[in-house]
């Protein structure tokens, strides 16, 4: 196995491996793992792909969630692989101490997860857990080092997302106010001021947002 045929095998359903490590004894992996890869969206082509899917549109809950079941799983089949879900639970697999030990994401000064290339955006679909331990990407450079503004840090209309924290109760508030419309339907401002990762569709992020706002 090479993560050459893993990004191959996933390409048809616009998903892209966003990092990868070697599990250790006490990384909740399950048994037998050698290389476990986080699997998230290849944007921009990943949401027009979605919502020509049968899940988008048949009106039933959890679309997406139902959907990266059927292509994940799909995937995992092809690959003789394994896979999990960041949803679901419980248990809950433990996707954000996973994604920190990629040396493809970080910890953002707002606390949120940030990606070299999907920036404050970064978000997964799910992880396929391989049996053999394959060669992955050199470590990548935490781009806020180099932000010099880091705009994330002041983008909040109401201070809701900052460095001292979440106040996820304001920030519902917001959403639900005219104020809030334009975080409600592009993406929230903190994610959108993020230099990195600027390849989602306002649709995409509308979609999220109006399922956290609910």
């Amino acid at each position: 196995m090479t993560l050459s045929r893993v990004t191959q095998a996933l390409a048809p359903n616009r998903l892209t491996v966003l990092g990868g490590f070697h599990p250790g004894p006490d990384d909740g992996a399950p048994g037998g793992t050698g290389t476990i890869l986080l699997i998230g969206p290849d944007e921009p082509a990943f949401w027009p792909h979605f919502t020509r899917q049968p899940e988008y549109g048949d009106g039933e809950d959890d679309p997406l969630d139902r959907w990266s079941r059927r292509a994940l799983g799909g995937v995992a089949a092809t690959l003789g692989a394994h896979v999990v879900f960041p949803f679901g639970g419980p248990p809950w697999h433990p996707f954000i101490g996973w994604a920190l030990k990629t040396a493809q994401v970080w910890t953002s000064p707002v606390g949120l997860l940030v990606h070299g290339e999907a920036g404050l955006f970064v978000s997964f679909r799910g992880a396929l857990c391989l049996s053999d331990r394959i060669d992955l990407p050199a470590p990548a450079p935490r781009p806020c080092d180099t932000c010099a503004r880091q705009p994330c840090r002041t983008a909040c209309p109401v201070d809701a997302l900052t460095p001292g924290g979440y106040d996820v109760p304001a920030c519902r508030r917001f959403l639900g106010t005219s104020a809030g419309v334009g975080c409600l339907t592009a993406g929230c401002a903190v994610r959108r001021a993020c230099p990195v990762g600027r390849g989602r569709l306002p649709a995409q992020s509308q979609f999220h947002m109006k399922a956290f706002a609910t």
